[in-house]
């Protein structure tokens, strides 16, 4: 699973003018399946994500994760994660996860992080979504379970 995390103090999703998630300070959590990925993964990625210290303590250091800082969690399905890019000007994308299982793994990794002990807030799988967000820092960072 690929995820690009970014450390918010507010974020939103919307579809058709409605707002279906928010959250506060905490993470935007853009999440894309690839093909072959499986629960372990999503386990796997929840896991170090909920405990990934980018957070400012009280000196000013990077030191608190997501649960230190009583944070959120908006985690919004982004197929183009998986984008191939290395020939042509138009990626592919034949390596994110089928629609099915891509929805299945998104969903669970979502159940995951709120099993994390982090409320999470959800965008729409396979919906044109339009996230706003209000960068920390700015902090991105990228995680694949692959490497």
């Amino acid at each position: 699973m690929r995820a690009l995390i970014q450390r918010v103090t507010q974020a939103s999703v919307t579809v058709d003018g409605t707002t279906i998630g928010e959250i506060g300070p905490g993470l935007l959590i853009l999440i894309c399946a690839m093909q072959g990925d499986t629960e372990a993964q999503a386990d796997k990625l929840a896991a170090k994500i909920a405990k990934l210290r980018i957070f400012k303590d009280d000196d000013g250091r990077m030191n608190r994760s997501v649960k230190d800082i009583d944070g959120r969690a908006l985690v919004v399905s982004q197929f183009t994660l998986a984008a191939d890019t290395s020939r042509g000007n138009r990626p592919g994308f034949s390596t994110a996860a089928a629609p099915e299982d891509g929805n299945r793994l998104y969903e669970y990794f979502a159940t995951q992080m709120a099993a994390q002990g982090i409320p999470v807030a959800k965008g729409q799988f396979g919906a044109d979504m339009k996230v706003a967000l209000l960068n920390d820092g700015p902090v991105t960072i990228w995680m694949d379970t692959d490497s």
